[in-house]
């Protein structure tokens, strides 16, 4: 059957089990009873539809509308049985690493800009040393260096603090990362350009600092000190990125849907990827608070810790939630 023929044919139903999970999602349907048979038939059918439209090829559009409304009524086929721990617990556990690998195409070109620019813009500093000048004020960079003096008493921001004051540096840590994701993912809205240049702009921030400081010796005291938190703080920027573009890709290319409808399906999953990367971010606020800037453990220790590290994110992120399990 063709996608056409089949939308003409089931549009109608789609419309009204729409209309009855909003009535139910506000609680506003009179007849509890009667909306319940209704609803778990029309659920069904809904499944159904959705694994022909699969099955047969259909339009990705035409997928993510019929994935949406089977995702909802989901929610509400099992609203009394599932509850806020449990469901963000399934979040975390299979949900989130699933959705970055459903949206692997953002995720890639987020991660190519940021990274890419990242190592392009310290591999440039480290040959050209006057170049960071073109990008940080002077007073910056003797600031930098002052942070990652191998002589001095803790790594990073603040350096000159008191181990008691750790917990205010994990709130510092906490607000200022997840401005910048934030910055990231928000700017999207200007057509994608405002994720591409935050992506940019912070890859060859980063980028020209580590060249610099390691040109000029700082290299162990810096990669020693970014290598544990950045494994969960760069990869969150880049998913930022990602979802930032999922938002500008809904508004140039809505398809067959209204900008505004592309806009709503595209912000679903993309404040998913969201509150992925805040998780992400307090854990990366922790550790540069409570361990990276520190300097009790050798670099030696702390390169085999953020090795770990990374290698548990990126295998979370490709590994984690491949087997799914009711009502998941």
């Amino acid at each position: 059957m063709k996608q056409s023929l089949f939308e003409s044919r089931h549009q109608a139903d789609w419309n009204a089990f729409s209309a009855q999970l909003e009535a139910l999602e506000r609680g506003k349907d009179k007849n509890q009873q009667q909306a319940c048979t209704r609803f778990a038939a029309n659920y069904r059918q809904l499944c159904q539809h959705l694994a022909l439209a699969q099955a047969r090829g259909y339009s990705s559009h035409l997928i993510d509308q019929l994935q949406q409304l089977a995702m909802r009524g989901h929610q509400q086929f099992y609203r009394h049985r599932s509850h806020l721990g449990a469901q963000l617990i399934r979040f975390l556990l299979g949900g989130f690493p699933r959705l970055v690998r459903a949206e692997w195409r953002s995720v890639c070109v987020a991660s190519l800009l940021f990274f890419g620019s990242l190592a392009a813009m310290g591999l440039l500093t480290y040959l050209y040393p006057e170049l960071i000048y073109s990008l940080i004020d002077p007073d910056q960079v003797s600031e930098m260096e002052r942070m990652y003096d191998p002589d001095a008493r803790r790594l990073g921001r603040f350096s000159e603090r008191g181990s008691g004051e750790d917990w205010v540096m994990f709130g510092f840590y906490i607000m200022n990362n997840i401005g910048i994701a934030f910055q990231t993912f928000a700017s999207g809205l200007l057509l994608g350009l405002g994720s591409l240049f935050f992506l940019l702009f912070n890859g060859l921030m980063i980028g020209s600092v580590a060249g610099h400081l390691t040109r000029i010796g700082y290299g162990e005291p810096f990669w020693s000190f970014v290598i544990g938190h950045g494994a969960f703080e760069l990869t969150a920027i880049a998913l930022a990125g990602a979802a930032g573009f999922k938002l500008g890709w809904a508004l140039l290319a809505p398809g067959r849907l209204p900008r505004g409808e592309a806009l709503r399906l595209a912000a679903g999953k993309a404040i998913q990827l969201v509150a992925g990367v805040i998780l992400f971010l307090l854990l990366a606020a922790f550790i540069e608070a409570f361990w990276s800037s520190t300097t009790f453990a050798s670099p030696t220790v702390k390169y085999a810790v953020g090795s770990g590290l990374w290698a548990l994110v990126l295998s979370y992120l490709l590994l984690a939630g491949r087997r799914q399990h009711a009502p998941d």
